[in-house]
């Protein structure tokens, strides 16, 4: 076992954690399994993510030796994992147990190296020193965010091509894993592309993604009505169109009982700000159009 905590093992025990169990409930009882206290587990409200508690947990339990010895326990658990029973029965569930088996490997693949290390002896001193030293807190959430957001950066070069378009898929679907919000990747149902889904609240939208040099236009409006129409009446769609939308395009998608919410770059990025959540967004711009029928809220206007 690794004898020191380091950022990087934090950062390798949250990918295992937050991979190996999707839903709450699961990583609850691995918690409490490995002997976080049940006071300390009764902090976790509804709408808190998990891994902003986890990021409570860690820094909470980086302040005492019991605490850290807590954490070495739950490292040697994750990485002896070789089944995922919560990822089972999901659409994506080959995807997610891929996903977890990565995050499994990488966390046992970084305590071998450390172990190797640890065998010299001036290792072996100098982890005794860093436990004495005063503890480094480290945060988890900011840190994916900012990854998010450099990530989006350097796509912006390739704005209009298919490659970025691709790209851009990936990201925006790992924005939603990050925000831990229920979401499919893209897919093909009968004989039509749809970038994928996600659900909040109950409801299914249907995701249209637009990464092009020029704004979405009506076309790409009706594309995406025409598939949400298709589907349960429950159902409806979130467009992002990275370079935002005509004018027209936006009248087209408005109306009474409209089904579509449209988001643009300026949503990513307040998002990326920190200052609300990606859940927040949605249902602040679904509000919007239930109150006024405009399925377009810009964020400089979410305030009134």
């Amino acid at each position: 076992m690794v004898a020191k905590i380091t950022p990087r093992l934090i950062e390798l025990t949250y990918e295992a954690a937050l991979k190996s169990y999707w839903r709450k409930r699961a990583l609850r009882k691995f918690l409490h399994a490995s002997h976080i206290t049940e006071s300390h587990l009764a902090t976790w409200g509804a709408e808190e993510s998990k891994r902003d508690f986890l990021d409570r947990t860690f820094q909470k339990l980086q302040a005492s030796d019991r605490g850290k010895a807590l954490i070495f326990a739950m490292v040697r658990s994750l990485s002896e994992q070789s089944t995922f029973p919560d990822l089972r029965n999901w659409e994506d569930s080959k995807l997610k147990t891929a996903d977890a088996t990565k995050a499994v490997t990488e966390l046992k693949q970084y305590l071998n190296a450390q172990g190797e290390e640890i065998r010299s002896e001036r290792e072996r001193e100098e982890a005794k020193a860093n436990a004495r030293e005063a503890r480094q807190t480290i945060q988890r959430s900011l840190t994916d965010k900012s990854k998010l957001q450099n990530r989006l950066d350097k796509l912006h070069p390739s704005v209009g091509t298919q490659q970025g378009g691709y790209d851009f898929q990936d990201w925006f679907h790992d924005l939603l894993d990050y925000s831990e919000i229920q979401n499919r990747r893209p897919y093909i149902t009968e004989g039509r592309q749809i970038d994928g889904s996600l659900t909040l609240e109950g409801t299914t939208y249907l995701v249209e993604l637009k990464f092009t040099a020029n704004q979405a236009d009506v076309t790409d409006i009706d594309s995406l009505r025409a598939k949400v129409d298709d589907k349960a009446d429950n159902t409806m769609g979130v467009m992002v169109s990275i370079t935002g939308y005509s004018a027209v395009a936006i009248q087209g998608a408005s109306g009474r009982q409209t089904k579509l919410l449209l988001l643009d770059a300026m949503h990513l990025y307040l998002f990326l700000s920190g200052s609300i959540t990606f859940s927040e967004i949605i249902a602040r711009i679904r509000r919007h159009a239930s109150q006024t029928g405009e399925c377009y809220l810009a964020t400089g206007k979410f305030g009134g």
